[in-house]
């Protein structure tokens, strides 16, 4: 009874301590009941469990192209490996070109009026009057034995039944032919793949992605991964070893996954020649095909055929493009344990700047993120030009950019290279680091986002990049129509996909990294989550617990607020109170007690609008023995009272408005021109998540007073930062103090 006596007691006389129910919302509370509990599968640290399993699926892929007909005719072979504890009766295979299908339930979901004036391509990708063949048609699907498997096809989503179950622990191989009708890419919002007609020339850019049935991911935390695809939340795919063969116009160049196995024939010996030489090339890319070579091709169009030959191991999916317009050039990238080779494709169109910056672009993506995460391990990463979008996929991305008559502003070029570092980081998340893009946006886009603007500021200084601020005005938006990070990833509004899905997790991550725990805390940390789920699949829970493993950073109320809320950033500096202590020795019983909960330290009257009054004076009386209670020993008053004597005595009163608790970074001004910066974490709102006081002792005297000057964190309004409040906010400016 008397320890509880013992902790009442402290509870009850430390200044300040007492908590009003009213101001507690759990903001700190634990995160646990949000995330999927740990188990035998995903540790408690964020780790995969000694029990981990994943599928894994294997291909062999024979796909030939009719550029007249934009049909792809393909057959594959695919080996299913069922490493789960459960006997499947049957299997989930995604076909996500038929998002394109009239009939789809999707294909036009991103419109929902007709305003009064309309052009004609909205009316056309809105009520399509004028159809095209689109989507996958099965022709077979057959076991290893030639007997026909029964399926259904449901939208973007394919079962195959099943004959036998297939049992724990075993594999099974079945066959699937198959046409794709590809679709011209302009006709459509949001189509990442598909192709492109230059009518100048006659000729077809083809980029081939989502292309061949592919198998959906199933998991420890929800079975089946058989989501319908909607165009915004993108792969969910298990890793595997892909043989593939692409047939083709002879006058074609591929780009495609993987490395190209039968070169000697397909390219021509000039082309070998340089394609060799660029495997020494370090500083510059070598043209293995020329922009001269390749418009002389433009007008070839050959009746005859080549087979390309691609082999990728442990990747989880594969994409390539075609087409006889395409310049290509190559460079070697020498990364701490091997070379890769970083190589563009792209038409005349893209002159001059593609063939100044795309390669290089590759080059300082792969530098960067294999620093910060691990190493680029594949042998080729390959950007392919195209107009209107970013879009990744193993080694390979397509990436909008072109100038105009040859001439590209320097915003367009930033915007340009920004995209190609961007999908080039792609190789690791979701690539690699294989979360579930089909429900989690933000875990490859965001973390991806951070490490490509990370890669934009150090590599392209000369460009605007995301930081904190740039956040702010989608941060003030309406809170009727935002949505939290946490959102799936075709639930958010696609106006607000860029914001929540890329610039906030971005700006959470440098927060963390910048003003929470630290870059070399975070970084750490960061690259740890990376080696961990290399090749794996990790959940929200897997990331959050590793970088609290990671930092050693209690971070739920981070998580909490940033991820699972709309609330804003709004530290107010709602009061400022000067004090100084009086020098006249007093009595124990004629000294102002001040410190109590509900009690400034100095008590009275102050102008709380700027330091023109000068200071309060309080006065300091010795301790009474009832403030020792059981304590024998007794501080030395006379050294406190030195102490303290002359110096300066600032309580500010901050005030958490917009909800979000987060560090307070104060700088200090003082009356010589020096400037002192101090940091409170985030736990000084554990006590009150709306309003804290906070007293500092300073030696100089203050005359002005910012929080988070540096814009640290996204405050949505800066106007109520500062002490003195400026004119913009009402009050007068800084008058002179008096001593």
């Amino acid at each position: 009874m008397k320890y509880v006596f013992a902790i009442f007691s402290f509870l009850v006389f430390v200044p300040g301590y007492a908590q009003d129910n009213r101001t507690y919302t759990g903001k700190f509370e634990s995160i646990d009941r949000l995330i999927a509990p740990p188990s035998p599968y995903r540790t408690a640290s964020g780790t995969p469990g000694k029990a981990y399993w994943q599928q894994r699926a294997d291909y062999k892929i024979k796909a030939g192209l009719d550029e007249e007909t934009n049909v792809l005719t393909g057959a594959e072979t695919i080996t299913y490996y069922n490493n789960s504890p459960d006997d499947l009766s049957f299997l989930w295979v995604q076909l996500e070109q038929n998002i394109n299908n009239k009939e789809n339930d999707g294909f036009n979901y991103i419109y929902d009026n007709i305003p009064d004036a309309v052009s004609s391509l909205a009316v056309q990708r809105l009520l399509r009057p004028v159809d095209f063949p689109s989507g996958i048609t099965i022709q077979s699907i057959k076991d290893d034995k030639g007997r026909d498997l029964n399926y259904i096809v449901n939208n973007t989503m394919m079962r195959v039944n099943l004959t036998e179950a297939l049992p724990s622990g075993s594999a099974m191989t079945f066959s699937i032919e198959w046409k794709y009708s590809i679709t011209d890419r302009s006709k459509y919002l949001l189509s990442r793949e598909g192709y492109e007609y230059f009518p100048e020339d006659d000729n077809k850019v083809f980029l081939l992605g989502h292309w061949f049935p592919r198998m959906a991911v199933y998991n420890d935390t929800e079975g089946w991964q058989n989501k319908q695809f909607q165009k915004l939340g993108e792969f969910a795919l298990e890793f595997g070893d892909y043989e593939v063969e692409l047939t083709v116009p002879a006058d074609h160049l591929v780009a495609g996954t993987g490395e190209l196995v039968n070169k000697e024939d397909v390219l021509t010996a000039t082309q070998l020649r340089r394609f060799q030489q660029a495997r020494t090339s370090y500083k510059k890319p070598v043209l293995i095909v020329t922009p001269d070579e390749a418009r002389k091709n433009e007008g070839t169009k050959s009746k005859k055929f080549k087979t390309w030959k691609f082999s990728a191991k442990n990747v989880r999916d594969v994409a390539f493009a075609s087409s006889r317009k395409f310049i290509w050039d190559a460079q070697a990238v020498k990364l701490p344990t091997h070379t890769t080779m970083a190589m563009s494709f792209y038409p005349k169109e893209s002159l001059p700047v593609w063939s100044e910056e795309s390669t290089k672009a590759i080059k300082n993506a792969l530098e960067v993120f294999s620093e910060a995460t691990f190493e680029y391990p594949y042998p080729v990463c390959i950007s392919v030009n195209t107009s209107n979008i970013g879009m990744e996929y193993p080694m390979i991305s397509f990436n909008g950019g072109r100038p105009l008559n040859g001439q590209m502003s320097e915003g367009a070029k930033a915007g340009m290279i920004g995209t190609i570092v961007h999908e080039v980081g792609h190789n690791w998340f979701p690539m690699m680091v294989s979360s579930d893009e089909r429900k989690w946006m933000w875990m490859d886009e965001g973390i991806n986002t951070f490490l490509s603007q990370r890669t934009m500021a150090e590599r392209y200084p000369q460009y605007p990049h995301t930081v904190p601020s740039s956040i702010v005005p989608y941060m003030k938006g309406s809170q009727n129509t935002m949505r939290p990070i946490m959102a799936n990833s075709d639930n958010d509004h696609l106006r607000q996909m860029g914001q929540n899905f890329y610039q906030k997790p971005t700006v959470g991550y440098q927060m963390l990294r910048n003003s929470i725990v630290g870059k070399e805390l975070f970084d750490m940390a960061l690259k740890e989550y990376a080696n961990r789920w290399k090749y794996k699949h990790p959940n929200p829970g897997d990331f959050f617990r590793t970088i609290q493993d990671g930092t050693g950073v209690n971070l739920d109320w981070f998580w909490r607020g940033w991820f699972f809320t709309t609330d804003q950033v709004d530290i107010d500096l709602a009061e400022v109170k000067w004090l100084k202590m009086e020098e006249d020795a007093v009595t124990v019983e004629n000294a102002v007690k001040g410190g109590q909960s509900g009690e400034t330290l100095g008590g009275g009257d102050q102008n709380t609008t700027d330091f023109s009054n000068g200071p309060q004076l309080f006065k300091m009386s010795e301790a009474g023995d009832r403030e020792y209670g059981q304590f024998l020993s007794r501080i030395d008053e006379k050294e406190l009272r030195q102490a303290v004597s002359g110096k300066n005595i600032y309580q500010l009163k901050l005030k958490n408005e917009g909800g979000l608790v987060m560090p307070v970074i104060i700088e200090w001004t003082y009356a010589d021109g020096t400037k002192e910066t101090d940091r409170l974490p985030a736990q000084i709102w554990r006590m009150n998540e709306k309003e804290v006081n906070r007293i500092f002792l300073k030696e100089k005297e203050v005359v002005k007073i910012v929080i988070d000057p540096n814009k640290e964190l996204p405050d949505v309004n800066p106007d109520n930062n500062a002490f003195p409040r400026s004119e913009k906010s009402g009050f007068r400016d800084f008058k002179k103090s008096k001593n």
